[in-house]
């Protein structure tokens, strides 16, 4: 069954994502404020494909009850609901390990759209855990059967977003991609954002693989068109 967690403070707003996550088949935990999260993730020992999280509430804020999750697991896709729509807000909740955002109001195929994109990705992952192949470039070791990423030995802290690139640009290394090709690798081809997600996650990617971050030496900007693998 596809497990997703809904926290939301404002009733109405819950009601209706609720209601139309459970005609599109999930099965779906709703919860009014992220202490109830915490106690409900924790009940259930994190068995959730997806988290869905409003950014504004009282008490503990969607901001840190994403931090909280992604702590517990890697794998669970995080969406985080906004009513504010400036840039520097979606950059947050990237930063922060958060998979995708939703800017209020937003109609109920979007929101199913992003869920579903989000859940075909864990479930991918899932998959590849089966798997017991690597790809090594460089320093760098890639494991489907861990989904883990090594350089010179010591595990690198992935999200599962930042696992996919670096798994998409280990696959086509030497390959220019650009930003669209790899937001639809990624995201869907479903997703309704912007391709700036894909400049976010790079930059959160290279600060934890590469020696110096501001000059790059494994991925590389394709400068008005993308990125590339070095390897």
């Amino acid at each position: 069954m596809k497990r997703i967690l809904v926290c939301e403070d404002e009733e109405a707003i819950r009601d209706f994502v609720v209601i139309n996550l459970r005609r599109a088949g999930y099965d779906v935990v709703d919860v009014a404020c992220g202490e109830d999260a915490v106690e409900v993730f924790n009940r259930q020992h994190g068995e959730f494909d997806v988290a869905l999280l409003d950014i504004m509430m009282p008490g503990m804020d969607g901001f840190a009850l994403c931090r909280w999750i992604r702590e517990q697991s890697s794998e669970i896709g995080i969406i985080m609901l906004s009513a504010k729509s400036q840039e520097m807000d979606k950059v947050n909740c990237l930063m922060i390990g958060a998979d995708d955002y939703v800017t209020k109001p937003f109609s109920p195929s979007e929101l199913v759209a992003r869920v579903d994109a989000i859940y075909r990705r864990v479930n991918i992952n899932r998959s590849h855990r089966e798997e017991a192949k690597t790809i090594v470039s460089g320093p760098f070791t890639l494991d489907y059967q861990s989904r883990t990423v090594r350089k010179d030995g010591a595990l690198i802290d992935l999200t599962q977003v930042e696992y996919h690139i670096m798994e998409y640009l280990l696959k086509n290394r030497n390959t220019a991609l650009d930003r669209k090709t790899i937001l639809h690798h990624i995201w869907g081809e479903a997703y309704y954002g912007e391709d700036k997600v894909v400049d976010v996650n790079i930059r959160r990617l290279r600060m934890k693989i590469e020696d110096d971050p501001s000059n790059p030496k494994y991925i590389l900007t394709i400068w008005g068109f993308g990125y590339k693998w070095n390897g």
